[in-house]
């Protein structure tokens, strides 16, 4: 019998177009996943820390899943089309991978069903004027490093198309490289390599009805990539609208390719940090590392060394440790140490004020505050500051207490913050690595820029833009 990896040849017509994309700049609408629902802020919250929660525990659920950080719960989701005549698509943005591939109809072809439920229907190759296939022998299929090479199936059959393999924290897809006409809200258009997925083993509803996922990440089929020049262009930049302060119903923006390189401009200072140098391994190589130094609690700076967030490799291709900023994961976990130290000192200076986590929430919280109390100003929770180093340059992050506190109930306020060794056993590579999630990142736009392997920043109303 063929492989999975094999049905979709039957379907895709036989010539192919160019692996090129448009080098112009799009603007996409983000829409947090919460905001489909009628949600009070506390279930929000409820909502992402067992998002966080579960990632923490896909991430120890074995070495085949050689990543500090990788997409395994949907956050922000960009709605397109795809095609001639388009059909639209829904897919998840995440700065933690690559590919982007949505799921397509010929995966209730393969026996056994290996398709996921999807709020849209699904994308159909043969529908389409304007789809193609990739050749398992082109240099297209040797561009990224979910590609796989020319093989045989199990039959003898020998595979023409590219075949696509990822892994994620949820789960893992598999499916075929093709080339598609992608159309966005902003009127944009591209010819996109992207992954026709055809079998998958998702955790259920770890994607919360959306189509696939968008990656932004380093590698060379990623959407930033595709769209970049390879110069000035390679760049994205975003800006998340608050999700508990009563702008859900906002969305998000994300600017990529040239229309990302003039966003941050008037109002407040900008701060620039060069990126961390990346490991050279697949999956590592793709994310977007930065050179924390330390952290201050309001104005005590934590003694915890620089090197408590340094990133050592551990074994052949394993890297353990490190800072990586993250869109798809939702609130941000901390190296034990620096976790530690961060409790000691907000205990130290919040003093009699806190109060017992509510039991009923099961988020476990660690430090809470009335709620009342601190609406009424009678409780000073302190700002973070994110001190970045590097060569180069660096600078400083604030973290208002908004971006790391939040409502779990009527009657108190959480930290939101969570021990990255919190996970099952805390094994590695994951106890060491620390995650700046979203919610740290709210009403802060932030631009990406490959080509000088720069991160700036500065702080906005998101839901103004």
């Amino acid at each position: 019998m063929a492989t999975p990896l094999l049905w979709l040849t039957l379907f895709f017509c036989a010539s192919l177009s160019s692996f090129a994309a448009s080098a112009a700049g799009l603007r996409l609408e983000l829409t947090h996943v919460d905001a489909k629902g009628n949600f009070t802020a506390e279930e929000r919250l409820r909502r992402a820390t067992e998002r966080t929660h579960r990632r923490l525990a896909s991430m120890g659920m074995g070495v085949g899943v050689a990543a500090p950080v990788r997409w395994s719960e949907t956050q922000y989701l960009a709605a397109y089309r795809i095609g001639d005549p388009p059909q639209r698509a829904e897919a998840a943005v995440d700065t933690g991978s690559n590919l982007i591939w949505t799921q397509c109809a010929d995966c209730r072809l393969i026996p056994g069903g290996m398709c996921f439920p999807q709020d849209l229907p699904y994308y159909n190759s043969s529908r389409s004027r304007t789809a193609r296939p990739v050749p398992c022998s082109s240099a297209a299929c040797a561009a990224g490093a979910e590609t796989r090479p020319c093989a045989r199936g199990r039959g003898g059959e020998e595979e023409v198309v590219c075949a696509v393999a990822a892994g994620y924290g949820a789960g893992s897809v598999v499916g075929v490289l093709g080339t598609e006409a992608f159309a966005f809200a902003s009127g944009t258009t591209a010819r996109l390599a992207f992954g026709c997925v055809l079998a998958s083993e998702l955790t259920p509803g770890s994607l919360d009805g959306a189509s696939g996922i968008i990656g932004l990440g380093r590698g060379a089929l990623s959407l930033v990539s595709q769209l970049g020049d390879g110069g000035g262009a390679n760049k994205f930049s975003y800006c998340l609208t608050p999700y508990l302060r009563g702008a859900a119903a906002k969305p998000s923006q994300l600017f990529v390719g040239a229309s990302a390189g003039g966003g941050l401009n008037g109002g407040a200072p900008v701060t620039s940090v060069p990126f961390a140098e990346n490991p050279e391994e697949y999956p590592f190589s793709s994310f977007y590392y930065l050179p924390l130094t330390g952290i201050t609690v309001g104005k005590t700076k934590l003694a915890v060394a620089a090197s408590a967030f340094a990133r050592r490799r551990v074994a052949a291709g394993m890297w353990a440790g490190g800072v990586v900023i993250d869109s798809g994961s939702p609130f941000t976990t901390l190296v034990d140490v620096a976790y530690r130290a961060l409790r000691a000192e907000l205990v130290r200076q919040l003093g009699g004020t806190l109060v017992r986590p509510p039991r009923r929430t099961g988020g476990g919280f660690d430090l809470c505050v009335a709620r009342g109390d601190a609406d009424a100003g009678e409780v000073v929770v302190p700002p973070l500051v994110l001190h970045f180093g590097g060569g180069g340059g660096g600078g400083d992050l604030v973290v208002p207490p908004e971006n790391y506190w939040g409502p779990v109930d009527a009657d108190t306020e959480c930290m939101v913050v969570f021990n990255s060794a919190a996970g099952p056993g805390g094994s590695l590579p994951f106890n060491e690595t620390t995650i700046i999630g979203n919610y740290m990142q709210q009403d802060v736009h932030l631009l990406y820029d490959l080509a000088n392997g720069v991160l700036s920043f500065q702080t906005a109303d998101c839901s103004s833009m």
